[in-house]
């Protein structure tokens, strides 16, 4: 059992406490720990190229021999350069190796070693400069794992030998024999031994999918058991009441799926077990005019509503929308923040443990024990700003098992929305309030940059507001914009004559909501920013988004940040700039141009980008995966659904002995979600 492999990692042998404790800052801890600590990739030394066909300036493989080491040269202090001729018969090429006397004593002469790097110089002239050496005889592939300072691939490599050795002591078979035989899955023995030293990509390939399963496996055992317990204790039932007036009070008229999201609400707060639903909208949809809607409802029951925001701008920004939407109807609306002055909460915490406000809105001050309910029967958080299930709970701790209600801007195909999150029903927003304006979307490249930049400045002196999104922080090698520099020369050249403000992750909490406080109250005219405007509030008077190395973003990120433009009167636009304008750039940017869907988006950007962070897990509220990849593995994933359902259909609580191994699992990747909620 897992138990037995929960041996800490400093009595590994060769780790030691020193080492274990740069294992930690990987947080590898255990055995257990590093046997799942999966390779980054592999090298493949099976297809070694010949020195005289190697590509100059791309990682590759050669194999040769050594001819003649040189004598060590000193170059200054601190640097010391050493240097091999290495020949495989095709050519000749010069090994330099920086500092690592270590390593180059290692080299004998006349022996054949495998050298991993790039290969520079003329073909006349070849050298490669501080490459991976491996011997001869070394296993055929290598794996390449996270490292953190103080260990180095040899080390890890060695030490995952020894948590081999530990896990074939303890063998052990967590999932049923039935399952692995249903769905061809290797042994979970043959899987660790193959995904960390794997002989060729077929066994890393059936290790890999046995690993990924295991994972998927888990997290919809614990999914399935979250809703299924959820639905197991008893809510606050709500009784049948028109809500008409709500409906009536509202300056606009709702869309159909907004109503229909509403009535879904409406209809779980009237069950036994509480509400457990995701209204999943595109940006803009109108997600709190549907949150406004069940919050009113229960209010009608003589229940008091709690929606957590995570940024106190967020926070007033839900507080202003639902103000406006409810206390003509005579709800109490009241704000709960961090920063408000000590009066201000007490006379808040008062009015809300008494019951003289209805609704309350704020930030993580909501979960502080401080803040007591007098009768908490709906709460609303939103996915989208990266409430997890653990987050949700402690709101929900509150009140007695209250109905909950999540909103997500996270556009996703509905199969997939129904797999990732596993412990909700669903309700989808498809269309967009009447009023929306779309907005227009152009991608060019950057020998348009200065047109682009007279677009921007056009819509400034009409007296619009502009952000201009680029994706580094700070000065690095990469071709990238750095928003720093990059705002610095703005503000100094084509923007000069424009009040120009910084917003980066980088910068504390206070600082953000203060930029963005003053670019939404016109202080500002131009808002240089990293993507953390992603996560933003509603500025009317903002038309036009420039995004730098639009081809960086993923097509489904490039929508979000899309959406904080076109939330006013105003005709509005975005312009997509890349400096690289291969065909697939083309193809992935013309996605944008042609569709504002961000479900038609969501599916376009799963077929295009394939295996990437196309799902954060933890923007979605999901435990940590380490393995598995939600837009990749998605047939693994149906399967693994498939099994979960029917190992739960007879050991609902993983109970039988059969299963013990799976609940260990379940626990150990939901750690105190399964226990807390």
């Amino acid at each position: 059992m897992i138990k037995d492999l929960a041996k800490p990692i400093q009595y590994l042998k060769g780790v030691g406490e020193k080492r274990s404790e740069m294992y930690a800052k990987l947080d590898v801890h255990t055995v257990y720990d590093l046997l799942y600590h999966f390779p980054r990739y592999y090298i493949d030394l099976t297809r070694p190229v010949s020195i005289k066909d190697a590509p100059t300036g791309e990682s590759c493989v050669v194999k040769c021999r050594v001819v003649k080491k040189m004598a060590a040269a000193r170059i200054r202090k601190g640097l010391t350069v050493f240097k091999a001729v290495m020949t495989d018969d095709t050519a000749d090429l010069t090994l330099i190796i920086y500092n690592a006397e270590f390593q180059f004593d290692k080299l004998e002469t006349d022996r054949e070693y495998f050298l991993v790097g790039k290969l520079e110089g003329t073909l006349i002239r070849r050298e490669i400069s501080s490459p991976q050496i491996y011997a001869a005889d070394a296993d055929p592939v290598q794996p390449v794992y996270h490292l953190t300072e103080g260990i180095t691939q040899a080390m890890l490599r060695n030490n995952m030998h020894g948590a081999l050795q530990a896990f074939d002591k303890y063998i052990y078979e967590p999932v049923p024999k039935e399952i692995l035989k249903e769905n061809s899955l290797c042994s979970l023995e043959y899987a660790l031994k193959n995904i960390h030293f794997p002989q060729d990509s077929h066994t890393c390939e059936l290790a890999k999918r046995r690993l990924v399963f295991d994972e998927l496996l888990t997290l919809q055992l614990g999914m399935l058991m979250l809703k299924q317990r959820s639905r197991e204790r008893s809510g606050c039932k709500m009784k049948e009441l028109d809500i008409d007036d709500y409906y009536s009070a509202l300056p606009f008229e709702l869309t159909s799926s907004q109503k229909s999201a509403i009535s879904d609400c409406v209809a779980d707060m009237q069950k036994d077990c509480p509400m457990n639903r995701l209204v999943q909208g595109d940006v803009g949809s109108g997600k709190t005019a549907v949150a406004a809607g069940a919050a009113y409802f229960a209010f009608k029951n003589g229940y008091q509503t709690a929606l957590m925001a995570p940024t106190e701008i967020l926070a007033k920004q839900h507080y202003d929308t639902l103000c406006g939407f409810l206390e003509k109807l005579g709800v109490k609306v009241v704000l709960l923040t961090g920063s408000m002055t000590a009066k201000q909460k007490r006379l808040a915490k008062e009015g809300i443990e008494n019951g003289d406000h209805q609704v309350v809105v704020g930030t993580h001050a909501l979960v502080q024990s401080s803040t007591v309910f007098c009768r908490l029967g709906l709460v609303i958080t939103d996915e989208q700003h990266r409430f997890g299930v653990e987050q949700r709970g402690l709101l929900a701790g509150k009140g007695d098992n209250p109905h909950r209600l999540v909103m997500s801007a996270t556009p996703i195909p509905r199969t997939l929305a129904l797999m990732i999150y596993g412990d909700l029903d669903i309700s989808v927003l498809r269309e967009l309030p009447k009023g929306r304006q779309p907005v227009e979307t152009y991608a060019v490249t950057g020998k348009l940059r200065e047109r682009a930049y007279g677009y921007v400045r056009q819509h400034l002196d009409e007296g619009r507001q502009a952000y201009i999104v680029c994706p580094m922080i700070e000065e690095s090698d990469s071709e990238l914009q750095n928003v720093k520099s990059y705002a610095k020369k703005l503000s100094e050249g084509e923007f000069k004559d424009y009040k120009v403000g910084l917003l980066h992750g980088r910068l504390a909490a206070a600082k953000k909501e203060q930029v963005m406080e003053s670019f939404k109250a016109k202080e500002l005219d131009l808002l240089v920013s990293t993507t953390v405007v992603e996560v933003g509030v509603d500025v009317p008077n903002a038309a036009i988004m420039l995004i730098e190395n639009a081809d960086r973003f993923g097509l489904s990120q490039l929508h979000q940040l899309r959406g904080r433009v076109g939330r006013g009167q105003f005709k509005s636009s975005c312009i997509l700039i890349t400096d690289n304008p291969t065909e697939e750039v083309k193809q992935r940017l013309k996605v944008l141009s042609k569709t504002s869907d961000g479900f038609e988006i969501s599916q376009e950007d799963l077929k295009l980008r394939g295996p990437g962070d196309f799902f954060g897990s933890r923007q979605h509220g999901l435990p940590k995966l380490k393995i598995a990849d939600m837009a990749q593995d998605i047939e693994v994933l149906r399967t693994a659904q498939q099994a979960a359902r029917k190992i739960l259909d007879t050991d609902s609580a993983l109970d039988k002995p059969e299963n013990a191994g799976l609940r260990e699992l379940t626990e150990l990747l939901f750690e105190k979600n399964l226990s807390d909620n």
